[in-house]
């Protein structure tokens, strides 16, 4: 999908290290530093991670020519950089934690900065996205009127998600959704009048639907979850997954790159919305944007991207994404494979099958038996390992995109949620003789097989393990 990003660039800057030891100067720790991180942060963070899901990122934004942005424009290698001068240095967050606890944040340049420049490009990258995230973090951008009134007209033809903050500028009139946290929605409210006596999300959301004009306005409360206010009805409360969480960086990003990426594909608010807390508590679980270092965004000290592969969530919880995997892949006209199986000791053979099925379309997904489905199958003694370790071991894999676990005998209902184009098996079935050909072939599908790979199989391997033992 061609989503493209409207707000304000910052660059983050994580220290990490290990303190065992006080400072003979004051009782201070002192900080052994092990590693130092630079990333894309605020509106940047946002582009990197649509990009990192695989869509087509313009980021309009404003961007100095000091240091600072050029580290910003190294971990943003692969995002369309469309900037007007902001006539203010690059503003910097440098955290230093201490193993996973933030002990102090540094910002330099973060304050109130000139209304930047707008340019035809940056409104042309408008003109031509299927979804837009506005992420204001209060740096001017969302000020600048020309911007300002292409987003009006493109919130008539596309979603528009606006993620506010206190010192920017209001969402425009007919964005799909404003996504607010608790406090800036309370003091949002209470600045367009609302009683301070009485504020409290119900009340702020209310206030701030009718006085943005936004068609919705979703108020994220952490570990609480979210309230949805539409123009109708009561607040919807939108439970989150319970989750640990050392730093909640990020995740408003995520929420909002998400939200719009699921109404651009034609989801319903609820469902657009609920899907997005899942996928801002699962960042989370992972460890949030302190977590992105070892990919792509992160820069090392004087270096460049590290590489990496794509967000992913908790591989036993699957079964969404892999049908979230397989809307989109269609909806930007791709095609959709799929191969299925119990995958217990995974040996080359199935590296070999997966890799040949990933050649053949857009996404691999691959329908993996739980582990009751393969005991029914395979006997008292199987499997040998855990569903959750065979989903995270072929997630490791480059060529497999999701997984989905199904409790069945047969992938048919597996099959019905995900409806691949493509259904790869080995080649030692006929394609027209699996069970499941013709209902691939009921919505177009087809079967087809891959070379078998001779000798390898998990239970000749089963086998040998048990002579060994």
């Amino acid at each position: 999908m061609k989503v493209t990003v409207v707000g304000d660039l910052l660059l983050d800057v994580d220290i990490n290290g290990t303190a065992t030891r006080l400072s003979p100067d004051a009782p201070v720790p002192v900080v052994d530093v092990a590693g130092i991180r630079r990333r894309a942060g605020g509106a940047g963070l946002v582009a990197a991670l649509l990009m990192r899901d695989g869509h087509d990122v313009a980021l309009v934004t404003a961007l100095s020519d000091d240091d600072g942005a050029s580290h910003l424009r190294r971990a943003l290698s692969g995002v369309q950089l469309l900037a007007g001068a902001p006539l203010a240095p690059t503003p910097t967050k440098t955290r230093v934690r201490i193993g996973s606890h933030p002990m102090v944040r540094f910002d330099e340049g973060c304050g109130p900065a000139p209304v930047p420049e707008c340019t035809a490009e940056m409104l042309a990258a408008l003109g031509s996205a299927e979804a837009i995230v506005v992420a204001d973090y209060g740096r001017g951008i969302t000020f600048n009127a020309d911007l300002r009134a292409a987003l009006v007209e493109a919130a008539r033809r596309i979603p528009v998600v606006w993620d506010p903050h206190p010192a920017g500028s209001e969402p425009v009139p007919g964005a799909a959704v404003a996504t607010p946290n608790l406090a800036e929605a309370i003091g949002a409210a209470k600045a367009a009048g609302l009683d301070p006596a009485g504020a409290d999300a119900a009340s702020a959301g209310k206030r701030l639907l009718e006085r943005w004009g936004s068609t919705a306005v979703l108020v994220t409360r952490g570990s609480a979850g979210a309230l949805l206010f539409a123009s109708e009805g009561e607040p919807l409360p939108i439970p989150a997954p319970a989750t640990p969480v050392d730093d909640p960086c990020g995740a408003g990003d995520r929420l909002a790159g998400s939200l719009a990426v699921y109404l651009g594909l034609g989801l319903g608010l609820p469902d657009a919305a609920a899907r997005a807390v899942g996928d801002a508590s699962a960042f989370l679980a992972e460890g949030g944007a302190a977590s992105l270092g070892a990919a792509s965004l992160a820069m090392g000290e004087g270096g460049t991207g590290t590489g990496g592969t794509g967000y992913r969530a908790a591989p036993v919880d699957t079964t969404p994404d892999g049908e979230w995997l397989a809307e989109s892949v269609r909806a930007a006209g791709g095609t959709v494979v799929a191969t299925g199986g119990c995958f217990d000791l995974l040996h080359a053979g199935h590296a070999r099958t997966l890799a040949a099925a990933r050649t053949m379309g857009d996404c691999l997904i691959v329908c993996l038996n739980s582990d009751q489905s393969v005991h029914r199958l395979k006997g008292p003694h199987r499997p040998i390992v855990s569903m959750q370790d065979r989903a995270e071991l072929l997630l490791a894999l480059s060529c497999v995109d999701a997984v989905v676990v199904f409790d069945e005998d047969t992938p048919e209902a597996c099959l019905e949620r995900i409806r691949p184009d493509i259904w790869v098996k080995g080649a030692d079935y006929e394609p027209g003789g699996l069970p499941e050909a013709r209902l691939v072939a009921g919505w177009g599908g087809r079967c087809v097989t891959v070379p078998f790979q001779p000798a390898r199989s998990t239970s000749v391997l089963a086998e040998a393990l048990a002579k060994v033992g």
